[in-house]
């Protein structure tokens, strides 16, 4: 064992207790200075919570054991994010907490803007930020409004604002979840410089092969507890897995016995007008069928129209639309969710916080409101029937949760996209289209979701797949349709497809034969 003064963190025997869960129990992670430690672990396995303690959300007196930083134990008080940054602790969580309607300067030195007799200098802010981007070559404008950025340069200027602090230790909870490619190459290169600029990160990812890429060591979590800590050099993918889900996994995507019929859903010739930006055409001149029994899966860079597609079949996106669907061989017309649903068409949404669920509202409220229908009578609502559909659905999806009744925010993120997967799926349809259904996911709740994709898709119900991530879509999909500039570059048999064929499609270096199945 190496002396105290090598770690720079060492976490001791915590527990932490909520009413009714037992989030941490006897954990101890001593994380070395100048490293990068990998921590993982399934949904409810205690990450977050041990982070918030970490960055002072929850303070000393709230849980059991104690944390040694720099040789001497951290006693934040109530409130005390604050007391954390200036002891040199940041935190950039998965979920963003950005001011949308501010610029980029002003959300990275928001509360501590430099000022004159409490006159903001505002050249120095933006002068400052812009040696904050140029540091570490982010490529963002340091007066461009937040709102007006994507989700990925988003990720970007909170981690920008976090380094802005001047951290010691900077912990990253689920970093690249929301990046391209490109965007995680700049990320890990970022990782890269902090290391030998001897700052410590804590790196937080349900992408087990990220910590292969990036880190020094891995702490596994399960329940609460640590189940080891090994050197990265040391470890393989299987035998995370197995310490994460407490199990040995012997397949990524398990091999489902689909038999696709009939084509189901048909889109002939759908192009649609952005409604943000007047004059950009997101989708233009689309056709692609899906059959039942069959899982399609739709592949693109971000930006290149997969969302704006399906959420257009599903009535709610664009102006302009032009083309046809036509659904059991007869055309249709979608104008909205409802129309959507009583064609037999559900939709799990990209973005679940903003889009999927109301964050302030039960699991039970947020499960049954689409298909409150089923339950009602004369005036009212049968309880009875609406609860025990609410809780055979969430015992079939494993949701985590000491009661229906607890609020949504309450749950991880891997649980939350369960309650969202599971209101749609109460509506019985017969396409169900998922977009980005595993992201934020950890690798168990992952292969129970792929498994029930196969067991839908063996049931007749037409699925389609929208993902960022290649191996999922090469893994799940019978066919592949791969989206280029709001444009279909081909579909193609995934017997036919390969990672680099797919991205060659994606980048418009590769147009591919459509093997349309009419």
């Amino acid at each position: 064992m190496s002396e105290t003064n090598d770690f720079i963190l060492d976490i001791q025997h915590v527990t932490k207790e909520f009413p009714g869960v037992v989030a941490l129990t006897d954990v101890s992670i001593p994380v070395k200075k100048g490293t990068i430690h990998g921590i993982c672990g399934e949904n409810g396995a205690g990450k977050s919570t041990l982070m918030k303690i970490l960055a002072g959300v929850y303070p000393f007196d709230s849980f059991q054991g104690r944390i040694l930083y720099n040789g001497e134990e951290l006693r934040f008080e109530r409130d005390s994010i604050r007391q954390a940054i200036e002891k040199g602790i940041a935190i950039v969580y998965q979920e963003l907490a950005l001011i949308p309607l501010m610029t980029v300067g002003e959300n990275i030195y928001l509360g501590r803007e430099p000022s004159t007799s409490g006159i903001i200098n505002w050249n120095k802010l933006y002068h400052e930020t812009q040696g904050v981007l140029d540091e570490y070559h982010l490529s963002i404008s340091p007066t461009a409004v937040v709102t007006n950025l994507g989700v990925g340069q988003q990720q970007i200027v909170e981690i920008a604002k976090a380094l802005s602090e001047s951290a010691k230790v900077l912990i990253l909870d689920e970093p690249t979840s929301a990046l391209t490619e490109a965007e995680v190459e700049i990320l890990m290169g970022i990782l890269a410089h902090l290391k030998e600029r001897g700052v410590t990160c804590i790196y937080i990812s349900h992408k087990v092969e990220e910590f292969f890429r990036i880190t020094d060591s891995i702490t596994v979590l399960r329940d609460g507890g640590v189940v080891g800590t090994l050197a990265t050099k040391e470890a393989s993918y299987e035998r995370i897995i197995s310490m994460m889900v407490g199990r040995e996994m012997r397949e990524r995507f398990p091999i489902g016995n689909r038999k696709p019929g009939e084509v189901i859903l048909e889109v002939r010739n759908l192009s649609v007008d952005s409604p943000y930006q007047a004059g950009k055409r997101s989708v233009k001149d689309v056709s692609f069928s899906v059959r039942k029994g069959e899982i399609l899966g739709i592949a693109g860079l971000m930006g290149s129209g997969r969302s704006e597609l399906v959420t257009t079949i599903f009535g709610e996106y664009g102006q302009n639309r032009s083309g046809e669907i036509l659904f059991e061989g007869a055309p249709v017309v979608i104008d909205s969710a409802r129309e959507a649903m009583e064609n037999g068409i559900s939709l799990v949404p990209e973005d679940r916080k903003r889009m999927g669920l109301v964050v302030d509202q039960s699991i039970l409220k947020n499960m049954s409101l689409p298909n409150l229908e089923r339950f009602s009578g004369f005036l009212s609502i049968n309880r009875n029937a609406e609860l025990n559909a609410c809780e055979s659905m969430a015992t079939y999806l494993a949701i985590k949760t000491p009661s229906l009744l607890a609020l949504v925010n309450s749950l991880s993120g891997g649980n939350q996209q369960k309650v969202v997967i599971a209101k749609w799926l109460m509506s019985e349809p017969k396409v169900l289209i998922l977009d980005e259904p595993t992201r934020g996911i950890d690798v168990g709740a992952k292969f129970e979701i792929y498994k029930l994709m196969n067991k839908l898709a063996e049931e007749g119900v037409a699925i389609v797949l929208v993902s960022s991530e290649l191996p999922e879509i090469l893994g799940m999909s019978d066919r592949i349709l791969v989206m280029h500039e709001g444009e279909c570059a081909g579909i193609v048999d995934r017997s036919d497809a390969t990672q680099e064929k797919l991205m060659a499609m994606a980048t418009g270096l590769l147009a591919a034969a459509t093997s349309e199945v009419k």
